[in-house]
């Protein structure tokens, strides 16, 4: 592959490793990544337990790596909330980022430096400075793991987890022109609290959440906030089946939404899946092998624009090992349509049936004009020649309207059943739903007590391996004593043997 022309000759919807050139910046994962003018810039992550602060940039028109330093900007006054001066860019992992013109938007994430309220950082790609973003309203509390999605001049954050290891599932607003934090109020059930997760914006209309983890579970779940209603839901979905995964990466192509890496702790996930957000279609798109660096966790994704051409960009994470490759895809052109978005079955069928209904109604107001048109025309023209033709013609329209009125009824009959058939199977899935949460529950309790088992077991087995640590101890003291007591006897005995020996030999001298 040519360095200064690697786009051309690219298959669409493959997965390509970039021929980087210079030094690679240190592997890592839960970073964050963003495209700016064809440049990937990487800030932050985690590496063996330690959080990096730097800034890295790899030039996408020639491939080569290089990195920022940042300055403080003087004008703003920096401090990690605590009213401590900073002076540096804080170290941190599992944070958010957005770009928003010429600038990077840094939310929260794990910092050495702790803080009660969410930090918001602010780099500027063009001065190459950075500041603290002084924020002011209802600032959510600090937190990593979670989401965060720009859509005009905000930025809506989802879920996380606190310092503490409190999971979230709260709503907050980001004004990033006023600089006001507002919590949202939403209707409906939100999404079980998580972290790791995705998050995409639809349409100007929708949020949407998919996957992350508890402290227990992993998810595959899709869960949709209006913005007009506030309301949540978890709509029904198609296509291919979805594993559960967290440490994901998603980005969003007009309709479609690619999600790559992910995993649950113990396997990575190898496929790269799309979501068509208007059609509410899974699609496995791409797989690679477990171990590859693409099936990671805390891997990022970015949307990189070069000659009109739209490139996905991979880098980073973790499957066993830090990854530091950039991988490349050129997406596909995929459908574009939109049809009525998050649409289940029963509001397909509601809509069919308020469909029918209209024709029917329309077919009737026809059908009554001409008629009218008809009666009018016979008493104005009975003298007319073509009369009797002309409502002949009226008469056979009259029975092919008849006929597709017929049609329409029973196909309304048709939807109607179906309704029912899937209101019928909703609450049948409500009830094992419930069944479902309940055996969830038991089976969480049972968990926690084999867990405090587990511990006291543990407590159990260190004593043990102390107390034969003692006895072997004894054992040696025990074998060295009689080694001594022994070699004592033996040479007693050797002195006792001497002196009766001589003893003897005088006597019989």
């Amino acid at each position: 592959m040519d360095v200064d022309s690697w786009q051309w000759g690219l298959a669409f919807d493959q997965w390509v490793a970039l021929p980087v050139s210079g030094s690679r910046p240190p592997a890592r994962y839960k970073h964050a990544a963003a495209v700016v003018d064809q440049k990937l810039y990487i800030v932050g992550g985690s590496r063996n337990g330690r959080y990096l602060s730097d800034v890295q940039v790899l030039d996408l028109s020639n491939l080569s790596w290089s990195s920022v330093k940042l300055q403080m900007n003087p004008g703003v006054e920096n401090s990690d909330g605590n009213g401590s001066l900073v002076e540096a860019l804080p170290p941190a992992s599992g944070h958010s980022m957005v770009k928003w013109d010429k600038k990077l938007i840094v939310l929260g994430g794990n910092l050495k430096r702790s803080s009660d309220r969410i930090l918001v950082h602010c780099i500027d790609l063009e001065t190459h400075t950075w500041s603290v973003m002084e924020t002011t309203g209802n600032i959510p509390v600090a937190r990593a793991g979670h989401s965060a999605t720009l859509f005009g001049s905000k930025i809506m954050m989802f879920g996380g987890e606190d310092s503490s290891r409190k999971l979230l599932n709260d709503i907050h607003v980001l004004d990033l022109e006023a600089l006001t934090w507002d919590e949202v109020e939403t209707k409906q059930s939100p999404p079980a609290p998580r972290f790791d997760h995705t998050a995409a914006l639809h349409a100007e209309h929708y949020l949407l959440v998919f996957g992350g983890c508890s402290h227990s579970a992993f998810f595959r779940d899709l869960h949709v906030l209006d913005f007009h209603t506030m309301e949540w839901s978890q709509p029904q979905l198609q296509g291919d089946l979805v594993t559960p995964r967290a440490g994901h990466a998603g980005i969003t192509i007009d309709e479609n939404w690619y999600i790559v890496g992910g995993g649950d702790n113990k396997n990575g996930c190898p496929e790269t899946i799309v979501l068509n957000m208007s059609k509410l279609s899974w699609l496995a798109l791409r797989s690679v092998k477990q171990r590859e660096p693409l099936a990671s966790e805390g891997i990022s994704i970015s949307l990189a624009t070069i000659d009109q051409e739209k490139y996905l960009v991979a880098f980073g994470g973790y499957n066993g090992k830090y990854n530091n490759e950039v991988f490349v895809m050129r997406p596909k052109p995929r459908d574009s349509s939109r049809p009525k978005i998050f649409q289940s079955p029963a509001a397909a069928a509601a809509a069919a049936s308020v469909t029918a209904a209209y024709a029917l109604a329309k077919t009737e107001k026809l059908d009554f004009s001409m008629i009218e048109g008809v009666s009018n025309g016979r008493h104005q023209n009975h003298s007319q020649p073509n009369g009797a033709i002309e409502l002949k013609a009226i008469r056979e329209e009259k029975a092919k309207l008849e006929l597709t009125l017929s049609e329409v009824q029973s196909e309304n009959s048709k939807l109607k059943q179906e309704i029912d058939e899937v209101n019928s199977t909703h609450a049948e899935l409500s009830k094992e739903l419930q069944s479902v949460q309940s055996q969830l529950i038991a089976e969480r309790s049972r968990c926690f007590k084999l867990e405090a088992q587990i511990a006291e077991l543990q407590k159990m087995l260190e004593s043990m391996q102390s107390i034969e640590n003692e006895i072997h101890l004894l054992r040696e003291q025990k074998s060295a004593l009689e080694k001594h007591m022994e070699a004592a006897s033996t040479v007693q005995r050797q002195g006792s043997g001497g002196v009766w020996r001589w003893i003897a030999g005088g006597n019989s001298g």
